[in-house]
């Protein structure tokens, strides 16, 4: 299948790279994809327990990202669910369906001297 019969243009593609790593991070548990997705000033940003949480890149990598897959990682899906790219900017929104909890990401994509990054990430978690 090309592009064009999806409809992507290349311009898509490129703008898609920084989610594919993301999901790479989640999948192996390696923090380098993270780092690699991100805009090193971006911010993971939820509202939980009544709080406001507020995470930089590093914080949420060293989190979510022990180095290796998860024990159920065979058991986990992943998804893109939304995409719009205008010019340089873009917005994804990704589910992750995991045992248990499903996650819904909304991620704001820039592209910084020709190369995109997710700048923002907000997400909402619910209990399976």
């Amino acid at each position: 299948m090309t592009f064009s019969e999806t409809g992507l243009t290349s311009r898509h593609v490129a703008a898609l790279a920084p989610i594919e790593d993301y999901l790479q991070g989640h999948i192996t548990g390696k923090a380098e994809f993270m780092y690699k997705a991100f805009a090193a000033d971006a911010r993971i940003v939820s509202f939980r327990d009544g709080k406001l949480h507020s995470l930089t890149v590093e914080e949420f990598a060293t989190a979510r990202c022990p180095g290796h897959p998860a024990a159920d990682e065979a058991q986990r899906k992943r998804f893109i669910t939304q995409f719009d790219v205008v010019g340089n900017a873009g917005v994804v929104k990704v589910v992750l369906e995991y045992p248990g909890v499903t996650f819904t990401d909304y991620m704001t994509l820039l592209e910084i001297d020709g190369v995109w990054k997710i700048v923002n990430k907000t997400f909402s978690a619910a209990a399976r």
